[in-house]
């Protein structure tokens, strides 16, 4: 069993977007983060990109309006944002206050500046395998890990576990696509699929997106699959100081023992989404400075 090390092919992208930003004339690639209010996880993910983008030589402007804002004035800093022919890309960190409507802000930001691959536009760019438009950075990475340890999918039987509109339905659509690396045959199952067990083991490669801890148990995979973990869950451990572990959908314990590769949670998909956000916002300025 191989495990796919998210941690280090995340330093190589970061690595090699860091030559990149260096060798490029006059002014570096630039993110705007903007976060509303202050959920513990959203300014620790807020915080990481911040890093990331620093290391790499990308600017980053942070925009923290209040949680009471409305949303037609968070659609003010949008569009002013969108205006900016000094920011490439723009993140609007999830989740938001419930009085915003969370897929309205992701379509008010423009499609060329959408790094994050929610706007309308770009999820149609990835069913029609137009390359100009921004893949969904877990998505992106989850296929950057198949292709960079070595699975090919090609006449594969790839089953994807969950069909969010952030993991599950774009990564389906891109392990569909008639390119390199691609070319699978894909299942998209969730919690409505019946007989579920016998779908799952059918998987050579099996994605697993549900949200639910630890619930792809042994009996669900085929011996031999490749299994990427999508999910990041906290389980009360009273044997932890912070009184909580991370797991994943998958059971590690029982699983991991009977794939031929698996990602482990915490250090699989979860440090390739920050990576992928920053691929995407070096092409976003690329575009922007092309044009």
């Amino acid at each position: 069993m191989e495990l796919i090390d998210g941690n280090k092919t995340a330093a190589d992208i970061v690595a090699e977007l860091k030559a990149e930003v260096a060798a490029l004339p006059g002014r570096k690639p630039c993110i705007a983060l903007v976060r509303v209010g202050d959920d513990p996880a959203s300014v620790s993910y807020v915080k990481k990109k911040e890093k990331t983008a620093a290391e790499i030589g990308i600017e980053s402007r942070i925009i923290l309006p209040p949680i009471s804002i409305t949303q037609d004035e968070l659609f003010n800093i949008l569009d002013d944002l969108n205006a900016d022919p000094t920011v490439d890309g723009i993140l609007v960190q999830a989740p938001l206050p419930k009085h915003i409507d969370e897929v309205a802000v992701f379509r008010r930001v423009s499609a060329a500046k959408d790094v994050d691959g929610f706007n309308t536009i770009n999820l149609g760019k990835v069913a029609q395998e137009d390359d100009t438009g921004f893949v969904a950075c877990t998505p992106a990475g989850i296929m950057e890990l198949l292709a960079r340890s070595g699975t090919d999918l090609k006449g594969k039987h790839v089953v994807v576990l969950g069909r969010s509109l952030i993991v599950g339905k774009p990564v389906a659509l891109l392990a569909l696509q008639k390119k390199t690396g691609a070319n699978g045959t894909v299942t998209i199952c969730h919690s409505g699929t019946s007989n579920l067990p016998a779908i799952t083991r059918q998987a050579d490669v099996l994605i697993a997106a549900i949200g639910r801890p630890e619930f792809v148990t042994a009996d669900m995979v085929k011996p031999g699959a490749v299994v990427i973990d999508v999910g990041i869950n906290r389980v009360p451990d009273a044997s932890k100081k912070t009184g909580y572990r991370l797991t994943g959908d998958v059971h590690f314990p029982s699983v991991s023992p009977l794939c031929s590769k698996i990602t482990p949670v915490p250090g699989g998909v979860g440090p390739m989404t920050v990576a992928m956000l920053m691929k995407n916002t070096v092409k976003a300025y690329h575009l922007a400075t092309a044009s």
